[in-house]
């Protein structure tokens, strides 16, 4: 199955409307599915021992997306024929979202809060949930509270969609290739496929994907045809002048289009499996060694030739 690109924008849109809907109109652009916004305030995201200890983290207020952004942000992904989605960081967050995402992206520093992980699920909306730092153990427990958390309705009448999506993640800013360890993948897909929720969540299908920090195609291409991601998220920047850049952990739209077209024509080459000569060989075929006297071509070739037909 084709994956899912998903444009993780996080903290790179100053602020400005009018550059939020130059993000989504380039990951419509370059090929991706959905665009994702961060939903935080930096007083509900740290403790007071953070600010006391690093008060430069305070300036972080200017990162916040304002919630009155939401609507014209939603509208515009449906416009350009994209997912709208957003990470909740504070509890009410689920609640200011719902009329708007198409689906709920947890991180992984919020992986081990039960109670952001519950709001998100009880909406019935799919939840997708970074797995970055996490050990197996704690990845079970959050799976089962996700899983028993989806109503009995809602979420389970969604046909198009999963309800729940694990991406596999390094949180390194970026993530050296070699700690990408992409065989994970099958590790959580061994693991969590399929999954039994509690008996009012029914069966819940999981799918597993890639969370990429690494900014390396190699990377991508890896995830996908070698270890079957089924979503790719990536952080994006338009110019290099985003808040996160200077990090090393954001793809720019001219990279990573590249490599998204490269992937999804990857599938295309999939064909049925049918050892039939394709369209495009019918005419070499009576340009083959004749089996006879090994000259090309075939000898019913040979004579149409002879009568002067090409």
């Amino acid at each position: 199955m084709t994956p899912q690109f998903i444009a993780e924008v996080s903290s790179n849109h100053h602020q400005d409307l009018k550059r939020c809907f130059r993000f989504i109109d380039e990951a419509a652009r370059i090929g991706c599915d959905g665009v994702k916004f961060q939903l935080f305030k930096v007083e509900e995201l740290f403790s007071p021992e953070v600010f006391t200890a690093k008060p430069e983290t305070a300036k972080r207020k200017q990162w916040e997306l304002p919630v009155r952004f939401l609507p014209d942000l939603a509208t515009r992904c449906r416009e350009k024929g994209v997912q709208f989605s957003a990470t909740p960081f504070y509890l009410k967050a689920v609640e200011e979202l719902y009329p708007h995402v198409d689906f709920y992206k947890i991180a992984s520093y919020e992986l081990l809060w039960d109670d952001l992980l519950k709001a998100c699920a009880q909406t019935g909306k799919p939840v997708v949930l970074s797995t970055g730092m996490a050990d197996m153990d704690e990845i079970n427990h959050a799976v089962e509270v996700v899983v028993s958390s989806f109503p009995a309705s809602g979420a389970l009448q969604t046909t198009d969609r999963q309800h729940l999506t694990l991406l596999h993640c390094i949180s390194g800013y970026p993530a050296p290739p070699e700690e990408c360890n992409l065989a994970a993948i099958q590790t959580l897909r061994e693991k969590f496929m399929p999954v039994t929720g509690a008996p009012s969540a029914g069966s819940s299908e999981i799918r597993i994907g890639w969370s990429d920090h690494s900014v390396n195609p190699g990377v991508i291409h890896r995830a996908v045809h070698r270890w079957g991601a089924e979503m790719i998220e990536f952080h994006l920047d338009l110019d290099g002048e985003g808040e996160e850049f200077s990090t090393g952990h954001c793809w720019l739209p001219e990279g990573i289009q590249d490599v998204i077209a490269a992937v999804k024509s990857g599938f295309k080459a999939d064909g049925s499996g049918i050892k039939v000569p394709a369209p495009s060989e019918q005419p070499d075929r009576d340009w083959r060694a004749d089996p006879v006297d090994g000259l090309r071509p075939l000898r019913a070739k040979r004579a149409a030739l002879k009568a002067g037909e090409k």
